[in-house]
């Protein structure tokens, strides 16, 4: 673990170039310009842990501690100030967890902390995750005006059936009306669902993507289901849909949302145009972040070196270390050798690939050092790449894991 010393800006540029060139060492990288800058925050409670979930989530079981929880998010933030200080936030994403737990003034308290410790940009982009299981229709009034505007809401599926299997708190009347509620309040919004679930045939999966569809949401977010380690699932195996009719639901899904004009812009994203989700896309084109809460991740960019950072996951530990100043358990330099791989990790994952000078612009390295693994994936067919673009064939998002393992060092 490499001990990181943040960058302190002061009044004078040069100041800065001064510290920053403190920390120049053979090998360092050459960022001419830092990526945009996104904020994610982590709330860690929800109803209840679903039996596919692996994130940082924890059961709600005699309430949780709303007031203590945003005065640590405040700090947290605070102390991370001096790593991105003077750089612009263009989106912010609360995530979880089930952040619509959170009561009205609770949304707005954060809100309001995050507006006046961050120069937010004019048109940022603003998401809050939620469970239909928690909509209210004032509720969610209330989250619009404390400046939310866009959703992401966790359907899954409109199969009741299904809904139990997956250990979803609502049923499929809740999940249409938390959809109509959206509508109601917000012009931008997006739905999860998952398709290949536990004994679910193609009619099925069918029809879950045509309701979704019947909304017209700006955005659909549709993910196989997987069975990750360390879940109720994984210990626990549910009959899910062979490969065969798994790849059957992924060609309905292409045609259905190609049919109804969604674009297939990334593995499991569609969008409407100029609908897409820049929070995530900011991930993709290895943008930078600043994750706050516990478990949050970070990647933030500085002249000559890329640092990650990862807070305490368990939401007692995460408070307790916020209040002796320490919350950041995990903090390292990412190697030089592991840059090629993590850039094209993220990017390959967009359909339309990424233009050639940003491996560079976010990396610090020139395209010759990922050139023989470019010339590999080119030769067996899995990568498409001219002076102005480098992408997956559609033969490459078919294997992509393969495609991406090419890039590892």
């Amino acid at each position: 673990m490499i001990p990181i010393k943040p960058i302190h800006s002061r009044s004078s540029e040069a100041t800065s170039l001064e510290a920053a060139n403190a920390f120049l060492k053979p090998g360092a990288l050459h960022l001419t310009a830092l990526p945009p800058l996104s904020l994610y925050v982590h709330f860690p409670w929800c109803m209840r842990k679903c039996p596919y979930c692996d994130f940082n989530s924890h059961e709600v079981k005699n309430g949780f501690p709303e007031d203590e929880y945003l005065a640590a998010l405040r700090s947290d933030l605070e102390s991370a100030l001096p790593l991105i200080w003077g750089r612009k936030v263009y989106t912010v994403f609360i995530g979880g967890g089930t952040p619509s737990l959170m009561s009205a003034a609770g949304l707005d308290r954060l809100m309001s902390d995050i507006r006046t410790l961050l120069p937010l940009d004019g048109a940022a982009e603003i998401t809050m995750e939620a469970n239909p299981g928690t909509f209210e229709s004032e509720k969610f009034k209330s989250y619009r005006t404390s400046g939310i505007n866009r959703l992401s809401i966790g359907i899954q599926s409109f199969n009741a059936r299904h809904l139990e299997a997956l250990g979803r708190i609502h049923d499929d009347n809740e999940a249409k009306r938390a959809v109509e509620i959206a509508h109601a309040n917000f012009d931008n919004f997006n739905l999860d669902l998952m398709y290949a679930l536990p004994t679910q045939s193609i009619d099925e999966a069918r029809q879950d993507v045509s309701i979704a569809i019947g909304f017209a949401p700006p955005h659909l977010s549709l993910y196989h289901l997987t069975l990750e380690p360390n879940t109720y699932f994984a210990k626990y195996p549910p009959v899910v849909p062979d490969d065969d009719a798994s790849a059957e639901m992924q060609d309905m899904i292409q045609q259905f949302t190609s049919e109804a004009g969604y674009q297939h812009y990334e593995v499991s994203a569609y969008a409407r145009l100029r609908r897409q989700a820049r929070h995530n896309l900011n991930y993709w084109e290895f943008g930078d972040y600043l994750g706050i809460g516990a478990g949050a991740h970070s990647k933030i960019s500085f002249p000559h070196r890329i640092v990650r950072q990862m807070r305490y996951k368990q939401p007692k530990a995460y408070l307790d270390q916020v209040k002796l100043g320490g919350q950041v358990q995990e903090e390292f330099e990412i190697e030089r050798s592991d840059l090629g791989f993590e850039f094209m990790l993220n990017a390959l994952r967009l359909n339309g690939g990424f233009e050639p000078n940003l491996f560079a612009e976010r990396t610090g390295l020139t395209l010759n050092t990922i050139e023989k693994s470019l010339n590999e994936a080119e030769a067996k067919g899995l990568l498409y790449r001219d002076h102005k673009v480098i992408r997956p064939t559609e033969l490459g998002r078919r294997f992509l894991n393969d495609l991406q393992q090419m890039f590892l060092n």
